[in-house]
């Protein structure tokens, strides 16, 4: 079998390595993981216990930075760690300080990058692409080819539907004025957002609220509301069976 394993590497008992694997210094792998074909684990990256890992995923990857990039890499990023009971999927990258929680799922192609925490029970859906310095919550569904800008915080028990765009930058890269204001959404425990929403720099969907699919979000969304259109308006009410404290049982 060709792999590469450094000898500072530690490998848990019952845990399995595919074809080509790469495993680099310092490297902790937890009991019982399976670890698919053609697999990097770069230096220092810890895996939690029961963890699979498919074929051709990255884990500990460091950024790239351009000479016109804003913000330039800072060398001294911690090595990822990826929690208990992970299921992670095939061609996936998970980038250096990028702190992923237990039991989550995180479909095939999906990106994190670095400055990233993600909290329990989280389902990252296939293709989904998180920027850096985000903050996500525990029990979020994140599906399907959503896009999570930079600076971004959801909290705990929120939906994005597929292919939700989010924004950061009013300025669209022109006028070092952005500089100042660079600043991703805030989603607020339970909120939700439809398929194909666009969401605008800085705004928050504040708690139960709701975006309908397809609108455009230029203002900061009412708790427990529905917001629809383009640009978005208040609609009515989330109904009262769809509140998070109604459906707690459920998810």
């Amino acid at each position: 079998m060709s792999q590469h394993i450094a000898e500072t590497a530690v490998i848990g008992k019952s845990s399995s390595l595919g074809f080509n694997c790469i495993i680099m210094d310092d490297v902790k792998i937890g009991n019982n993981c399976l670890i698919g074909h053609n697999v990097v684990i770069h230096a220092g990256s810890t895996i939690g216990n029961n963890v699979r890992i498919d074929d051709n995923t990255i884990i500990g990857k460091k950024p790239l930075s351009s000479p016109r990039s804003i913000f330039k890499v800072d060398p001294n990023l911690k090595p990822a760690v990826i929690g208990d009971q992970c299921q992670i999927g095939a061609n996936v990258v998970i980038y250096v300080q990028c702190e992923i929680g237990k039991n989550c799922l995180i479909a095939d192609l999906a990106t994190i990058r670095e400055n990233v925490t993600i909290g329990d029970l989280n389902i990252i859906g296939r293709n989904v692409s998180i920027e850096n310095f985000v903050k996500i919550g525990a029990r979020c569904k994140l599906e399907t080819n959503c896009y999570i800008t930079a600076y971004s915080e959801i909290e705990d028990y929120c939906f994005v539907a597929p292919s939700v765009a989010t924004s950061n930058d009013n300025y669209m890269a022109r006028d070092k004025e952005r500089y100042k204001h660079f600043k991703g959404i805030t989603m607020k425990k339970g909120s939700r957002i439809g398929v194909n929403a666009t969401i605008m720099p800085g705004k928050t969907i504040n708690e139960d609220g709701m975006v309908a699919a397809g609108s455009l979000i230029t203002k900061d969304v009412t708790a427990e509301d529905i917001w629809q259109g383009t640009p978005a308006k208040l609609k009515t009410k989330v109904p009262e069976a769809q509140l998070l404290k109604n459906n707690m049982d459920k998810i």
